[in-house]
């Protein structure tokens, strides 16, 4: 749907046009002469004038001109009689996006607005693809077969095809981006544009700028006219990650859009419309931010339609070697170095580790490893995971256990020694005493006289 404006003095005319445009789906205003039509400029913003050129008041050439100072990416169409062509023809070479010779056929003007406005929509992914790259975001490119990851892909697939608002949580590093962006790619607004916002990376000031644009002279360094990412986003879908780091006022013109889907530019006044999807994510508890009164109740609602819980990779396990493989062929084209894989005990080292920071850190240690073998075969001293020395690595360079000044008694070193191991393990016991190259049965025996706490799910699934 898009704003038009309709201005001639010819009254059957004008209302005929602005009926069929309004039947079409758009949002159409009248102006009965020139000068109601500059009055409506200066009230609102349109994507598309339609304004005959001779008219009573001010012309169409006055109509023309002034969209362009006040609208600059609005598209002018001029209507014009068998005597004046050659000044319609003037007009296109001062910014006029056509003309139409009366009398005409009201298929003919329907036709040249929406090739106006797929023009407009074309300038706009345009300008968002100059700053921003597409990603393929098809479900048989996501990589992982876990049934935690395909009861995510499952949610997708079922609101794909929506425009419900979506709200994606989970830890850092767990895909959010990558889910947000399958729900794009496989809905109904696929070929438009799929605009991202990182709401934590930029200041309140800079972050209402990026989403809503802003007016030459809106502040200092304003110095043209800038479109925001909603403009950009217009019949498409609009991503903002971490939501929960946005400011009390940016909430609120957020939670504007979404109930009247429209806004204004920064230093603007005119209101400018749009049809976007929204997708938001966040690492935060949102409905414990509301009770602590700093996000708003009325946009967690709004946001919360449907929610998307990413799982973290450690409970992901099945994913993590498959994932391994993906970025050891990514990072092998890209380094131009024969990457064939990792050893057994690099393996075992990935599947053991807790994975903090989830896909990203995975993402990370086979970057570094990658970066370090000195074979096809990455091995498991090629690895560091968090703060551990890499697994199968020397062991006089530096001390395993650091003691204090003080001392400590052993049964405390044993209790925290096997704490780590279970948590790198995922309280599975089995990799654990692995880990601490004991048996099952002696670290089962530690477990119960050192008095270590298992949760109580992992308790539960050996029982």
């Amino acid at each position: 749907m898009a704003r038009i404006l309709v201005a001639d003095d010819h009254d059957a005319l004008r209302r005929g046009l602005a009926l069929s445009l309004t039947t079409a789906g758009h949002d159409v205003d009248e102006a009965a002469n020139g000068n109601a039509a500059l009055e409506k400029l200066h009230e609102g913003y349109y994507d598309v004038v339609v304004s005959d050129l001779k008219m009573g008041g001010s012309d169409g050439l006055d109509v023309l001109r002034t969209t362009k100072q006040l609208h600059p990416t609005a598209s002018v169409i001029l209507m014009t009689a068998f005597g004046s062509v050659t000044t319609a023809v003037e007009a296109m070479k001062h910014g006029a996006f056509d003309y139409v010779q009366k009398p005409f056929e009201l298929e003919e003007m329907e036709v040249k607005v929406e090739k106006a406005l797929e023009l407009k929509r074309l300038r706009n992914e345009l300008d968002y693809l100059r700053n921003e790259r597409q990603e393929n975001y098809d479900f048989d490119r996501i990589v992982g077969s876990s049934e935690s990851l395909q009861r995510v892909l499952g949610v997708v697939r079922k609101v794909a095809k929506s425009n419900s608002t979506v709200l994606i949580r989970g830890e850092t590093g767990t895909g959010k981006e990558l889910i947000a962006g399958a729900t794009h790619h496989n809905s109904l607004r696929a070929s438009r544009n799929f605009v991202k916002v990182n709401c934590a990376a930029l200041q309140e000031n800079l972050l209402e700028s990026e989403l809503f644009g802003h007016e030459k002279g809106a502040f200092t360094g304003a110095d043209r006219q800038r479109i925001g990412r909603f403009e950009q986003a217009d019949g498409g879908t609009l991503f903002l990650d971490e939501i929960g780091d946005m400011s009390a006022s940016t909430q609120a013109k957020i939670l504007r859009v979404l109930q009247e889907h429209e806004f204004e530019r920064l230093g603007g006044t005119r209101t400018i419309r749009v049809d976007v999807r929204l997708i938001a994510a966040t690492n935060r508890d949102l409905s414990a931010m509301v009770a602590a009164g700093h996000f708003r109740e009325d946009l967690y609602y709004r946001l919360n339609v449907v929610s998307i819980e990413t799982p973290p990779l450690r409970e992901r396990k099945d994913d993590i070697l498959p994932l391994a493989m993906h970025f050891i062929r990514r990072f092998s084209s890209e380094l131009k170095k024969r990457l064939d894989g990792l050893d057994n005990e690099a393996q075992k080292l990935l599947v053991r580790y807790n994975w903090p920071g989830n896909i990203r850190e995975l993402e990370n240690a086979i970057e570094r490893a990658a970066l370090l073998a000195e074979t096809a075969i990455i091995t498991s001293s090629d690895l560091r995971l968090g703060d551990f020395a890499p697994a199968g690595g020397g062991r006089d360079s530096q001390s395993v256990v650091k003691l204090p000044p003080t001392g400590i008694a052993l049964e405390d070193i044993e209790r925290q020694a096997i704490t780590e191991a279970l948590k790198m393990a995922n309280w599975v016991q089995k990799d654990a005493a692995e880990l601490l190259q004991i048996s099952p049965r002696v670290m089962n025996y530690k477990i119960k006289t050192l008095a270590i706490e298992m949760p109580r799910r992992r308790v539960l699934a050996s029982a």
